[in-house]
């Protein structure tokens, strides 16, 4: 059966590789020729051949055909690793369509989930909950502060946490990290986070480091006290050496746009300190959130914060509903929309907005969530700054039936915009930091680069035309150029095609 095929007439033949790839190493070889391979390193495309081989990359280099092998021709295609979405929050929903096809387009074959604070149990059980239905993409996470905070102090959680608090939390994370998870993340724009003092944040971080894990925060806050924000962060990484990373890095303030050179030279000159500070970004202007987040007082009744927020922050044109469940008919509509529509000012909307769905959280106390916002606030300049930081490494922030497209097009937005369209980055620099820096960044090994021994994560693309589509208005709409994705030796996508495996594994931190 060896030989070559022609990439319009391999379709029989890649299913067999499927098949025999599911069987596991004992199955036969594959090999991918033709392409041009970039490894993740960041070095230049090579024209070289890869064998796989069970779930590992087992050669790279000139290699012939063997009886063993079913070939794939590449040929005028890019071979990458899989694709590494260092935040994600792509488990909402527990997987519903484990396919995961907004994911497999832009050739990401790991999501990286228990961000900004939260995660849904222990680090093992949620391990244990994938196995028994695992999707076609490989989840690894980190512990949230928000459930360690809930664990430990309940719905009693607007307070500093006493010194015995502290220690179980420390406690219950120790426990997570000995099992396998990345680290702590803390989301301290958010409850419960938001009321933790910095000693609370120290303790869990000297805790994080002492089971080498790593600190991954949405910070304080992103817009007005970013600077004291970024202070915090670095001193947590100055004080225990743990390795720290700023979540979706960006500059939410209108005021300090352009500052971008700015922000990079603080953190150069932390690195340049010993702190192990990176970042990872995602490719567009606005984010996704809370109404509440613009709130750091919290306080929904004061119409002078609220006029500062779609002032300094954004505008009322730029705060786009995604999801309301007061009144499922606001979203897609801007809050200048339904300002108008109540004939007031849009600060004072955006209080009732807020205070709405406060009381329909009251009613419906078991309701998953009740309101979401994507606002718009950064600089393109600034945005393309961050994303070219050698230290900074691609994510999307995105999830599966979210009103922002950064869930289903971030990763292809990068290579169309910045790396096609821009120039920021070169192919193989785009490709580093999706892959083997993201790697480096979450403390995964043996993955995020092609290299015998290496698990088989791969995606086949088109680097000439891959390109997002996925806007507000049609957020899911998938990414187009990538060919095939494989996962741990398994095809999971083929001329574009969800395969219907699900080979996904729920990986731990380095070896363990």
């Amino acid at each position: 059966m060896g030989g070559l095929i022609s990439r319009q007439s391999r379709t029989v033949v890649l299913a067999l590789a499927s098949a025999l790839a599911c069987a596991g190493p004992a199955g036969a070889s594959t090999l991918i020729t033709g392409a041009t391979v970039y490894d993740g390193s960041g070095a230049a495309g090579q024209k070289v051949s890869v064998r796989v081989d069970g779930d590992r990359i087992v050669a790279v280099g000139d290699l012939p055909a063997t009886p063993a092998d079913t070939v794939i021709r590449g040929d005028g295609l890019a071979l990458a690793p899989g694709f590494i979405d260092s935040h994600s929050h792509h488990d909402r929903g527990d997987y519903a369509d484990r396919a995961m096809p907004v994911l497999l387009a832009q050739g990401v074959t790991t999501v990286v989930v228990g961000q900004d604070g939260g995660s849904d149990g222990p680090f093992a059980e949620t391990a244990a909950r994938f196995a028994a239905r695992p999707a076609a993409v490989n989840v690894t996470a980190y512990t949230g502060h928000g459930y360690l905070r809930e664990k430990v102090m309940g719905e009693d959680y607007k307070r500093t946490a006493t010194p015995a608090e502290v220690t179980a939390m420390q406690a219950l994370l120790d426990a997570d990290l000995k099992a396998g998870s990345l680290g702590l993340s803390t989301g301290l724009e958010y409850d419960p986070g938001i009321y933790s003092d910095h000693g609370e944040l120290l303790a869990l971080a000297r805790t994080t480091q002492a089971d080498h894990g790593r600190y991954i925060s949405h910070m304080r806050n992103e817009d007005l006290t970013f600077d004291a924000a970024l202070d915090e962060l670095l001193d947590l990484g100055e004080k225990t050496g743990v390795p720290v990373q700023i979540s979706h890095l960006k500059l939410g303030l209108v005021d300090r746009w352009g500052d971008a050179g700015k922000v990079l030279a603080r953190l150069d000159a932390a690195r340049a300190r010993g702190i192990k500070v990176t970042a990872d970004v995602y490719p567009y202007e606005y984010w996704q959130s809370t109404l509440t987040v613009l709130f750091p007082k919290r306080d929904f009744t004061d119409i002078a914060a609220a006029r500062f927020a779609l002032t300094h922050l954004t505008t009322p044109a730029g705060m786009l509903l995604g999801f309301y469940a007061p009144n499922p008919a606001y979203v897609g509509h801007t809050i200048a929309d339904i300002a108008a529509e109540r004939h007031e000012e849009p600060a004072a909307t955006y209080l009732w907005l807020i205070q709405t769905a406060q009381a329909w959280r009251k009613a419906h106390p078991d309701a998953d969530r009740v309101e979401a916002v994507i606002g718009t606030a950064m600089s393109p300049a600034d945005v393309a700054d961050f994303i070219a930081w050698p230290n900074s490494n691609i994510c999307s922030d995105g999830m599966v039936g979210s009103r922002h497209p950064r869930g289903a097009g971030a990763f292809a937005k990068v290579l169309r915009l910045y790396v096609r369209e821009q120039h920021r980055l070169t192919l193989p620099e785009a490709i580093h930091k999706m892959t083997a820096l993201s790697a480096e960044h979450i403390g995964l090994e043996g993955r995020g680069l092609i290299k015998p021994g290496y698990k088989a994560d791969l995606v086949l693309f088109n680097p000439d035309t891959i390109a997002d589509h996925a806007t507000v208005e049609n957020p899911g709409a998938l990414a187009t150029g990538v060919s095939d994705v494989i996962v741990n030796g398994v095809m999971v996508y083929r001329e574009g095609k969800a395969t219907g495996s699900y080979p996904g594994q729920f990986l731990k931190r380095g070896g363990l």
